[in-house]
């Protein structure tokens, strides 16, 4: 959802594989195969800016919000290439569920606001969102600390304990270890959650915000291209029921005062305050087109496209429909939701190119959820009862 604000305010977040992570940086090959190309190193620096320039001079906000958040997808779908495929990976179910469980946990969130102190709710979320917001940014930072430590020093394990085995969570002990990487990583991220926790800055929280979008888009996986079309008509709809339907979706906006939205601050004067009136995106508006286009982007990778057609096309199609988003919006001086625009954009002109192309069925055909044990030995039978029949 995009809207206009004169207070600072926040939204919600995904969780964060650090464990991943830490694997994924620590492994030379990997890290330098995704996301640390040139461009890739170059989209998180122009982030930086985009993030901190309004302190300095104005920027437009309805440019900030489009530059911001195709920038956020970019960087997150280049990190998501990696050497070894995706453990785990959205269903078709699941995806048909999404916005059933996202209905209940908004309109939960809704009636928490509504019946309890405010002040208490969002102490006890930001709470909760500083913690992820320190393992999404030490995962964010990982990278660049790999790129810039000596291989030997941020190499380096160091093993901090054991947790026990615990009944229903944990059949086998966990033993904990963290690298030198890790260990500074951590560091940064913790003094920069107290400040956020301190001052809840427009910086602080944008900085949190595009951590979480890009650690999700980077590490979720909506499985195949046919199911991350499912979800996305699913959300389309949800977008426009709770946002036009009913005023719960706006409400929770206005009170969750957590990293879950960014602000782009609409006047220069008060900058270091963060008093001034904000324009804000919702996380949910950059993350869910996010994942879908970076299994393009796989999808591109995997054929050896160099011209990463079908993943250009779905960035086209999300800047034109986030632009719109933002016209409708000042139009109307009304807020709007972003998938509204966003959906079609991105599936129609994902969908023009597989037409046009004639490669519609090889798009819909490409799947990253993992085999059941039993179906991959049963596909390896069939393919060899097949390449035997041939040869008889």
């Amino acid at each position: 959802m995009v809207t206009t604000r004169s207070k600072k305010t926040a939204v919600s977040a995904p969780t964060v594989d650090t464990a991943g992570t830490t694997k994924e940086a620590s492994d030379g090959k990997e890290a330098s195969a995704g996301p640390f190309a040139s461009n890739a190193t170059f989209t998180h620096l122009a982030l930086l800016g985009l993030t901190v320039g309004p302190l300095l001079v104005y920027v437009d906000p309805n440019v900030n919000i489009v530059l911001t958040a195709s920038l956020a997808i970019y960087a997150g779908a280049h990190r998501s290439i990696k050497a070894t495929p995706m453990q785990e990976a959205m269903t078709q179910k699941d995806a048909m569920r999404f916005p059933l469980v996202g209905s209940c946990v908004l309109f939960g969130l809704f009636l928490l606001f509504k019946y309890l102190p405010k002040d208490i709710v969002n102490l006890v979320l930001t709470v909760y969102f500083v913690f992820l917001g320190v393992i999404a940014l030490t995962a964010t930072l990982l990278p660049f600390l790999n790129k810039f430590l000596p291989i030997k020093l941020h190499d380096r394990s160091f093993k901090l304990g054991t947790i026990p085995t615990i009944p229903y969570f944990m059949s086998e002990p966990f033993e904990v270890a963290a690298t030198v990487s890790t260990f500074a990583g951590g560091a940064i991220s913790v003094g920069f959650c107290v400040w956020y926790f301190a001052k809840k800055h427009f910086i602080a929280n944008n900085t949190l915000g595009l951590a979480f979008s890009i650690q999700a888009i980077e590490f979720m996986s909506v499985g195949s291209v046919k199911i991350g079309a499912i979800l996305l008509c699913g959300l389309f709809l949800y977008d426009i029921f709770w946002v036009f339907c009913t005023p719960v979706m706006v409400s929770v906006a206005k009170s969750f005062d957590a990293p879950i939205k960014l602000l782009f601050p609409r006047a220069l004067d008060l900058a270091s305050t963060g008093e001034r009136p904000f324009s804000m995106l919702g996380l949910g508006d950059i993350v869910v087109p996010g994942i879908f286009i970076a299994i393009l982007l796989r999808f591109d990778n995997q054929r050896n496209n160099k011209g990463k057609s079908y993943f250009r096309y779905g960035m086209i199609g999300y800047v034109l429909g986030l632009a719109t988003t933002i016209v409708v919006m000042n139009v109307f001086n009304a807020a709007q939701p972003a998938l509204l625009y966003i959906v079609p954009g991105v599936l129609g002109a994902v969908g023009l190119r597989s037409v046009l192309y004639k490669e519609t069925d090889e798009l819909l055909a490409y799947d990253e959820n993992p085999a059941e044990e039993g179906e991959g030995e049963k596909m390896e039978e069939e393919v060899k009862a097949e390449v035997t029949g041939k040869e008889e």
